[in-house]
């Protein structure tokens, strides 16, 4: 069923001068940029970050974060694999003291396993329902982590990964010369016992923007497709929409996850990452441990992810 049939839509008021609309039952559609909360939620000592702003959009009673509500705060953070923005800048893992990193105890009796990830830009991991940590580094410069848990067999990951934004609420950037360009997302992971992220992962999306012409966008099941929308971006703001889904509170353990759509793998030179050292340097721990990128269906639109997988 397309979601921009007429029949759904009316117009329920103002937020900044711009109107909203809701549009079906499952999908709220708001138009214009959000009210910022707070302009960025890190700064890079040594080097030069973009901003990582919070901020509200809303529709009637919903009101959505956005990119997303977190769980970021200093006590959540993992450890950097690679972070230009405080020196940790290993040439590759030979130069890692992998044994300084924290335990996160799941299962006493479990094994310990260490995990490397990469993710374009912000992550949350949640092993069992038990959050691991988060992401240090909401946006950029790209960074990468290391973490090691103690588990048994089989357990469930749960990993939320954001496509941040520095235009807030419309799911673009100041990129490739122009400053409303949308970003790209991806995420890729490995794991001592030999889990590796792949299109076996469930991906469900939560937050697309920017959104141009509704009858580009469609849901058929728990498919959430728009690979028919624009991505080229823009040089100056033109009126576009975002779409906000309602995150389930128990998605981290829930299994009905197992309805949502399979991961789709990208290739390095789609992601983009040739470029930096925070992947480059680690590559034999990603793709060279036979791990795959992996997002929505659309890479670019898609900004909000959640990832569920079971380790057998």
């Amino acid at each position: 069923m397309k979601i921009t049939r007429l029949s759904y839509v009316f117009t329920l008021g103002f937020l900044g001068g711009t109107t909203f609309s809701v549009l079906a039952e499952k999908v709220i559609v708001i138009e214009g940029p959000a009210e910022v909360l707070s302009k960025s939620q890190f700064t890079c000592e040594h080097g030069r970050s973009r901003l990582s702003p919070i901020g509200i959009k809303k529709a009637g009673e919903k009101s959505y974060l956005v990119p997303a509500q977190t769980l970021y705060k200093e006590e959540n953070f993992v450890t950097n694999l690679y972070d230009q923005c405080s020196k940790v800048e290993p040439k590759s893992l030979a130069d890692v003291d992998v044994a300084t990193v924290p335990i996160i105890e799941v299962d006493s009796d479990g094994e310990v396993i260490t995990g490397y990830i990469f993710a374009d830009n912000y992550f949350e991991l949640f092993i069992n329902g038990k959050l691991i940590g988060v992401d240090p580094v909401p946006f950029t410069p790209f960074n990468s982590n290391i973490v090691r848990f103690k588990v048994k067999k089989p357990y469930d990951i749960a990993i939320k990964v954001v496509d941040w934004e520095e235009n807030s609420g419309l799911g673009s950037e100041n990129n490739r010369g122009k400053q409303y360009h949308p970003g790209d997302g991806g995420l890729i992971a490995s794991f001592s016992d030999g889990t590796l992220t792949s299109s076996d992962w469930k991906a469900q999306t939560f937050y697309t923007a920017p959104i141009y012409d509704l009858n580009c966008v469609e849901e058929t099941g728990q498919q959430r497709l728009t690979s028919t929308c624009d991505t080229k971006g823009a040089y100056q703001y033109q009126t576009t929409y975002s779409l906000h889904w309602d995150i389930p509170s128990n998605w981290i353990l829930d299994n009905s996850y197992l309805d949502w759509p399979k991961s789709l793998e990208y290739s390095e030179d789609e992601i983009g990452v040739d470029n930096k050292p925070a992947y480059m340097n680690f590559q034999e721990q990603f793709t060279g441990a036979g791990a795959k990128f992996i997002w929505s269906s659309n890479l670019i639109l898609d900004n909000v992810i959640l990832f569920r997988y079971t380790v057998k």
